[in-house]
Order: C-alpha cells, then structure tokens, then sequence
C-alpha cells in the first residue's frame, strides 16, 4: 500500500474542499434558468427580463428605488442647515442649493448610471463586484488585474458601510416626522425607530420576493404623494423652477467658497442609492430600472425638492422640517406612516444588497463560506444570508443608540457613499477602455470627469470624519483587512497544495500494479487542484486500505463570470476504468449545491446513483509553520475566520449521512 500512499503525512497539504477550512468556496451549482452566453470578446451579456411591462416596473419601484426615494427626507433640509447656522437662507442661497441637488441627480444618476454605468453589465450581472470581475477579466498584466481587484473590494466594503446607515438614518428620519404633528412624541421617537428596525431584521429570512410584493405599490403611493404635495406648492410658488438653470449652483458655490464646499458633503445625500441601480440591475434588467427613473422617481424627486425650496423661501421657519410641512396639516400623519413604510423599504433595498455582495465575495474567494439560504425557488438572487443579518441587524441598531438622530447620522452618512462612487469610477473607466473600445481620451475625460465630480464629494464628506465619517471608513478597513487576509491565506494554502500534493498521473499509473482491495460504492473526493491527489484519498489508503470500485474527482471551478453558461457547466474525463475527473464550473452570483450537480453525470455517460454515494472530505487543523509566511496578528485572524466557517457538507448542501471526514494537519 506505500507505493500508492507515497509521502502523505501529518503535515501535508490538502487539495479537498475543508469542512472549516480555507480552502476554495463554490457557488450554487445547477442550472439556473435565463442564463445568457456572453459575447465572444466582450466578456458581458444580455441581460434577462428585459421587457418593460406593469409588473416589472412595480418590482424595480419596490427594490430598487427605496434608498434614493427617500432622501428628501432629510437631504434637502441638511444641506440648508449648514448655511442657516450663520443666518437665514435667502432665496437665492436656496435657489442654488436646489440647483445643486437637481443637477446632482441629472449628472450622478441619470449620465454616469442610468445612461453609462448600467450598459456594463457582466453577463447580466451589475454591481462593483461584477464590474470588478469584468474590468479584471479585460485588464493587462497580474499587476493591474491585482489593483483593480483591491479597488472593487474597497468598494464592496464600503458599500456594506453604506448599508449600515441607511437602516439607521431611514427609520429615524421618518419616524421624526411626529414631532411635526405631535410634539410630545419627541420621547417616543427612539423607541418607535429600533422596534421598526428589530422586526425588519426579524422578517428578512421571509425573503424579498413576498416582501416586494407589498413593497412596489407603497412606493408607487410614495413618489405619487412626493411628487404631488411638491408640485402643489410649485405651482404657487413657480418663480423656484428657476433652480434648474445650473448658473444658480454656479453662483452659490463661487460666493460661498468653502462654504459650499462643506455643504456639498450634504447635497450628496440627494444620490446616495444611486449604487443601488447599477447592483440590481441583473434582478430586473436595465431598461424597466431606465424607465422607473425617466418616468417617475426622477420627476417625483425634482419635484418635491423644488416644492421644499419654494415653501422655506415663502415661510423660513418651515426649514426645521421642511418634507413634513410641505404636506397639509391633515395628511402630515398619514405622510407620517407613508414615510415609515418607504425607509423600511429603502432599508430592505441595501439589506438585500448586502446579501447579494457578501455572496460574491464568498464565490470570489474574499471571504469564508457563510449560510446562504434561498427564499423564492424560481429566483436565485432572492437569498438570506443570516450571519450578514444578524451582523447588520447589530451595527444598525447600535447606530441609533449613539447617533440618536437622523441629523447627527448624517455626519456618518455620505462618506461610504462617495467612495463607492470613486470606486466605481475607476473600475468603469477600464472597462469602457477595454470592452466597449471607447479611446482613451474619451474614456478618461468621461470617467474622470466623473471621478473629480466624485472625489469632490468625498473630500466635502471627509470634513464630517470627526462627527461620525469615520464610523464607515473604521469599517471599511476592518472589512478590507479580513478580505485581504482571507485572500492571502488561502493563497498560501494553495501553494502547500502544490509543494506536498502527489501527481494524480503518478499515483493512476502505480493503480494497476497494486494489490488494493475495490470495494462496492462511489467515492467522491473534492479537490481544488485537478491535478493532484486529494489528501483525504491518500489518508483513506493509508489507513483503511480500500479504494471504491467507481471514483469521482470533483472539482469546482469558480467564475469570473455571474453564471457559468448553459451548456458549459460540467466536463467529465475518464482518467482509468471507473475513474473520473468532473469539473463542473459555477459562477460568482451562484450557491452550491453539489449532490444536484453530480445528478447531471448520466447525461455524460456515468452512472450516478446518490444512495451509493460518500463524499470524503478533509477536516483540516491549521498551524504556523515553522517558517511563517503571515505576519502573527494576521495569521491569528486568518485562523479564527477558517474556524469559523461554514462546514463544507453545509456549503455544497452534501447529505451529513452520506459524508466521511479524515482529520489532516496544514502548516502554513
């Protein structure tokens, strides 16, 4: 038996895929209906659902809009507070400050993500990660491609900072509204806000499909009631549409100096939800997102930030809250709870964004395997993450127990928004380059026009890092460090693979010589490296002196791509009588599902029968080498993730009766 177990010993690296350990995660594999092939070169891909039609335009309003419909809760009133601290606003201040947030939407929204942004899609699939994938797919040399991965990372991490305090910043602006109506309800204000968000959190693993259901028409109402309590007082008062010529920003920012530079750290709430668009534009389609925003949430908007303008200019002492004043005195209640409902909507928009992101950076390999559950059985988007839930729930809730009210949360909000968009910026200016052949002058005078009009915004938001901008960048970091440190690890893990790993050619051509006993049933052995003999084969040798008549060795092969398509998921090779290599290739918005897979051999000419089936994998204990490759902390935290990873039989939903576990020690 020595000849065919070779050198394995305690310290050997392992090529299976670990029960707790860091080794490559997979996404969903199956099939998953829809699935474009992308275009030869283009690396992107017709997005599915595509058709403009009530019911898609009903689901866009319900998800998507949610964060950007309800900052004129508090954007607009944030921004004049700045300039009223010296004293009251005139009509012109408030006319530029109106252009300011106009124009804001017209070129950060409507040109950089609804005309520009969205048409990069990564075989359907939008959001930085995918972008990310797509622009480092494109790019020359490792060094870039390294880069550009860092930079969608930062921006992923800031993205969950985003979804943070939007929950807390939604809820208690909305909730705030009371004060308007009741004025002794500012003692309840607290207690209302963490109990709408504790039950948001609560109702998550419902999943998104039953909640949007509800969700689109209650912000059909809601742009519908914006739009017209604005246009009311428009219609009034129409010397305020003057706003929209941008001299009026122009002015505003050359008088006030470094004024206006400070109160562009607040006229950026206006957009912030803008990313949202671009992440979920492979849910619905690009052109029912278009036409939700052409149509209806960008009038709504416009319209009730003139309405507020309008109304502080007629009556200044409207400024202390002017969304809720805009209203007649006997809806201001309903508007009230109207409001209420749409920031819990808004909340569940970046909630479920969150869930989407943290998936991808599982199947990217930046984090450890987490429990990821699927709400709608016709829709892979629509998933649960609990560990990404209960983390946000936490952060959310300790948020508003420091911050206390949505004036002070906006000194922490905003930062984490402009990054991302920096973020995006430059990772979009590489694709535009590379995939949609635009000259490099164009696509730096377009991107990195963008990128100033962004970086603005960020240094203006920088100046609020003492107040609370620091609370996302703190995480930011913290993100980026475990994803750096994940991505590091497992990388050294790699490379033991292939220092200790015996050849699988080797070990198939000593098989025929030697006398191992074959005994009934099938072996699955995961392996990361097809290449090489997976540990865990080796150990059961060693130690239990069979091989098993038929064995398959699996291995999943992760994507750069969204989906893997239709007709390339699986490859099977025979490497001897009754021994197979199957590579069954997944994409990076999927979620395992190994047993399924494995179901689709027949058509590949294997017999594949599940209740004949075990699945050897590895239990890995991992230890500093003796020549340490990580620094101490680092390799301390690397060790506390692997651990706290989600058991592989759990990840590839693999039957815990049909598995066979082999402990393996990994020095790294």
């Amino acid at each position: 038996m020595s000849d065919l177990v070779g050198t394995s010993g305690p310290d050997r690296g392992t090529g299976t895929a670990p029960d707790r350990g860091p080794l490559p995660e997979t996404p969903a594999v199956g099939t998953r209906s829809g699935a474009e092939t992308p275009p030869p070169g283009g690396g992107h891909g017709t997005i599915r659902n595509q058709a403009v039609t009530a019911a898609s335009l009903m689901a866009v309003l319900g998800v998507v809009y949610g964060d950007i419909g309800t900052s004129p809760l508090y954007a607009l009133s944030s921004t004049i507070n700045i300039i009223s601290d010296h004293a009251p606003p005139s009509r012109w201040e408030i006319l530029g400050i109106e252009s300011l947030i106009f124009w804001s939407l017209i070129l950060v929204v409507t040109v950089k993500y609804v005309a520009l942004i969205m048409r990069a899609d990564n075989n359907g699939e939008g959001g930085i990660l995918a972008l990310m994938a797509l622009a480092q797919r494109v790019a020359p040399g490792p060094k870039l491609r390294a880069t550009l991965g860092l930079v969608g990372i930062v921006g992923a991490c800031l993205f969950f900072g985003d979804g943070t305090i939007t929950p807390a910043i939604s809820v208690l602006s909305a909730v705030e509204g009371l004060e308007v109506s009741l004025p002794s309800a500012a003692e309840v204000v607290l207690p209302i806000a963490l109990v709408v968000i504790i039950a948001l959190f609560s109702l998550q693993w419902c999943g998104t499909g039953r909640v949007g259901r509800v969700f689109g028409p209650v912000m059909l109402l809601w742009f519908l009631a914006i739009g017209v309590v604005g246009a009311a007082e428009v219609i009034r008062h129409p010397f305020v549409l003057q706003a929209l010529l941008p001299h009026h920003a122009v002015q505003f920012i050359l008088h006030h100096g470094y004024m206006a530079f400070i109160a562009l750290g607040a006229v950026v709430l206006s957009v912030t939800g803008a990313e949202a668009l671009y992440a979920d534009m492979g849910h619905f389609g690009r052109r029912p997102i278009r036409a939700a925003w052409v149509a209806l949430v960008l009038p709504s908007l416009a319209l009730n930030y003139l309405g507020q303008g309008a109304l502080i200019i007629g009556n200044p002492a409207a400024i202390k809250n002017p969304f809720f004043l805009l209203c007649p005195s006997w809806a201001q209640l309903p508007m009230v709870i109207l409001a209420t409902l749409a920031t819990v909507i808004a909340s569940q928009a970046m909630i479920t964004g969150a869930f989407s992101v943290a998936r991808q950076t599982i199947q990217l390999g930046y984090f450890p395997r987490m429990r990821v559950l699927h709400t709608n059985a016709n829709e892979e988007g629509q998933i649960y993450v609990p560990q990404v839930n209960r983390a946000l729930a936490v952060g959310v809730v300790l948020l508003v127990l420091a911050f206390r009210s949505s004036a002070n949360l906006a000194s922490a909000y905003g930062i984490a928004v402009t990054g991302t968009f920096m973020c995006t910026c430059v990772l979009a200016m590489v694709v535009f380059r590379r995939v949609y052949k635009w000259s490099r002058l164009a696509s730096v005078a377009v991107f990195g026009g963008f990128f100033l009009l962004d970086a603005t915004f960020f240094a203006a938001n920088a100046l609020k890092i003492p107040q609370g901008g620091w609370v996302p960048l703190l995480l930011s970091v913290v993100l980026t460090t475990l994803m750096t440190t994940w991505k590091t690890g497992r990388g050294l893990i790699l490379n033991r693979w292939r220092q200790d790993s015996l050849p699988l050619n080797s070990f198939l051509a000593r098989l025929p010589q030697s006398r191992t006993l074959r005994v009934p049933g099938i072996a699955i052995f995961l392996t990361a490296n097809a290449e090489y003999v997976p540990a865990c084969l080796l150990h059961n040798l060693k130690h239990n002196k069979v091989l098993h008549e038929r064995v398959l060795f699996v291995t999943v092969q992760n994507l750069d791509q969204p989906e893997a398509d239709a007709g390339g998921r699986m490859k099977v090779e025979e490497l001897a009588p009754n021994i197979h290599r199957v590579t069954i290739r997944v994409g990076f918005m999927e979620s395992p599902n190994l047993p399924r897979a494995l179901e689709e051999l027949g058509a590949h000419g294997v017999d594949f029968d599940p209740m004949q089936a075990s699945y050897f994998i590895n239990r890995e204990v991992l230890v500093r080498g003796t020549i340490p490759k990580m620094r101490l902390w680092r390799m301390s935290l690397f060790l506390v993730m692997a651990r706290n990873a989600v058991p592989a039989i759990e990840f590839f939903r693999i039957p815990s009766d049909r598995v066979v576990e082999l402990g393996v020690r990994i020095a790294i």
